[in-house]
């Protein structure tokens, strides 16, 4: 791939309703993949409604990325154990960096786009980049995949690099 087009700032707020992987509990962490790209958060033991407030950066250089997410339960003595996964299309965040350029937004806070729950998404409701401060910013709800229940609250930074002449 190419130059870095920018950076993504994944803060992973919590989880609600997640699975029971262990006898009446689960102790999970949540692992971020972004192209070649992977960071994971800390472990939060015996509980099924998370809060880790957790952000993770990435550089990305592919305008049509896709933020993936992987729920596990951390084990000791054996794998650790899934418990769903989301994933979700970075393009709209990404795409919004042009919006805001034609709109010339300098402050205050303008919705740029809204993302509707699809086939192809794992939202769960409407979500909305927006321009807030010099900021664009897209907060997600996530339904997991593949599982019997469980969702994941997570906020998007989207920081465009500046383009050479």
């Amino acid at each position: 791939m190419g130059e870095t087009i920018g950076v993504l700032k994944v803060t992973i707020v919590h989880g609600k309703r997640l699975v029971i992987r262990d006898f009446t509990s689960s102790d999970p962490y949540v692992v971020v993949k972004v192209e070649n790209q992977t960071a994971k958060t800390k472990v939060i033991n015996s509980c099924l409604n998370p809060v880790w407030n957790e952000e993770l950066t990435f550089s990305i250089k592919d305008p049509l990325s896709e933020l993936k997410l992987e729920v596990f339960d951390k084990d000791r003595f054996k794998s650790d154990d899934e418990m769903g996964h989301a994933y979700l299309s970075l393009q709209p965040i990404i795409s919004s960096s042009k919006l805001k350029r034609a709109l010339q937004l300098t402050s205050g806070e303008t919705k740029l786009r809204k993302v509707a729950p699809e086939v192809d998404n794992c939202l769960l409701d409407d979500s909305f980049v927006t321009y807030l401060d010099g900021e664009i910013v897209q907060d997600v709800r996530l339904r997991l995949c593949d599982v019997e229940s469980g969702e994941l609250f997570v906020k998007l930074k989207w920081f465009e690099h500046a383009r050479r002449s």
